[in-house]
């Protein structure tokens, strides 16, 4: 290999600069004896790459750099490919070994910079450069967003179904970053990992009456991992109606409606007994059916004990999917107003019911206080979403958990009125 030792240089320069007192000398271009280019390092390293025209690396295989036994050592190391993304490393203490311990990019052009320095302290430096094959099969993340396109009350979540799992933070980072959420007007809302493949979308409060949302994916052709890709999405766009709440008192055996803050309506009620309370909490308007056929075989009650039933009802307004309603009950209209004799749903008279069928949507809220239920999940029983504080909400999200209350970094716009 021909260089010369860089030490020796400096020794040398130095004792000329002393013969010749003041006056200035150069050993290297500039007068620093320093600034002499690094030497190539080509014979001194080794690397587990293609070297042949042509040919690509396997992605799925480490990337490794090695010294030359007894010919000086590695001292530094930086690989990263086209777009600017690092690979991460280790080096061996020694300098003997340096070893990616990130997964490299299918189909990708890297260049790695290796620093090294001979037995003299003389620095030495290579640049490689390679392409990484083709993935086999590339795998592409879907996402599917509910609820249908539409008119909603101002409950209505937004969900996010994902073709696959997520479970690395960082991955989840990227999948949410890309799923936008525009509201004219614009509110400040999160997302909420509910499971390691749905997400729900909800504001700080309850969406504004009569407005538009829009939900979106740029997740198409964005890398979420080495091996998963960001695939298109269909767009989704709901409006909301006017703000419809509904409080039911289950100690005081009432019902009452609320629209866009006003009072309109109160009718008496009759709710779960004991053994059989009605959840307390903020629940959602799911669907509303004409008649359903309620049999209490579907919710774990004996056939022929003493709570049996199986009853045809009418005006059914559904806020769980384990099967509580809002429903016409002819046959307890002694006890509305008065007592809790049902099974858990909130049951009123067939007039009332059907008043309460004609002025619901789905998305509006109806909520039940001072039961003796448990409280309403906030998951995988309907939308119990507004039962979790902000606070707690936000650390479901993976780019607001930790973060002062406020939109992500970096992530106002997504809270900017838009006009599409």
């Amino acid at each position: 290999m021909n260089r010369l030792p860089r030490t020796r240089t400096v020794v040398s320069c130095t004792l000329l600069v002393a013969a010749l007192g003041a006056g200035g000398t150069a050993c290297g271009p500039d007068g620093n004896p320093l600034s002499a280019k690094p030497y190539d390092a080509a014979d001194q390293i080794s690397f587990n790459g293609p070297t042949e025209a042509g040919k690509r690396a396997d992605p799925d295989k480490p990337l490794e750099i090695t010294a030359e036994s007894g010919d000086g050592r590695i001292t530094d190391v930086t690989a990263q490919d086209s777009t600017g993304r690092f690979v991460a490393g280790e080096l061996a203490a020694d300098g003997s070994r340096w070893h990616s311990t990130s997964p490299l990019a299918a189909n990708a052009h890297y260049t790695v910079a290796v620093s090294t320095e001979d037995d003299d302290g003389a620095p030495g430096r290579k640049v490689l450069e390679f392409d990484t094959s083709k993935p086999t099969s590339k795998k592409t993340l879907a996402v599917t967003f509910g609820p249908d396109a539409g008119e909603y009350g101002v409950g209505q979540p937004i969900t996010a179904m994902l073709g696959q799992e997520i479970k690395d933070k960082a991955q989840r980072a990227v999948v949410e970053r890309a799923l936008r959420v525009d509201s004219v007007p614009a509110v400040q809302g999160s997302w909420y990992w509910v499971s390691d493949k749905e997400l729900h979308y909800r504001p700080k409060e309850y969406w504004p009456e009569h407005a538009t949302i829009q939900v979106h994916s740029n997740l198409d052709g964005v890398r979420i991992s080495d091996r998963l890709w960001g695939g298109r999405s269909k767009a989704l766009k709901i409006t909301t109606g006017d703000k419809v709440e509904v409080v039911t008192d289950a100690a005081a055996h009432q019902l009452t409606y609320y629209k866009n803050g006003k009072q309109v309506e109160q009718i008496p009620v009759t709710t779960g007994k004991p053994g059989f309370e009605t959840r307390n909490g903020v629940k959602v308007v799911l669907e509303k059916q004409y008649f359903v056929r309620m049999r209490g075989t579907t919710v774990g009650i004996a056939e022929g004990s003493s709570d049996s039933y199986d009853l045809p009802v009418y005006y059914a307004t559904r806020v769980t999917w384990s099967g509580e309603y809002v429903h016409a009950a002819p046959w307890s209209v002694g006890s509305q107003g008065y007592a809790n004799v049902s099974h858990g749903c909130t049951g009123m008279s067939t007039s009332n019911a059907e008043w309460f069928f004609d002025n619901v949507r789905e998305g509006d809220i109806v909520k039940v206080v001072n039961s003796g239920g448990h409280a309403m999940e906030p998951f995988g029983n309907g939308f119990g979403d507004w039962n979790v504080d902000w606070k707690k909400w936000r650390t479901g999200s993976a780019l607001t958990a930790g973060t002062s209350d406020g939109p992500a970094p970096g992530d106002a716009v997504r809270l900017r009125p838009t006009a599409v």
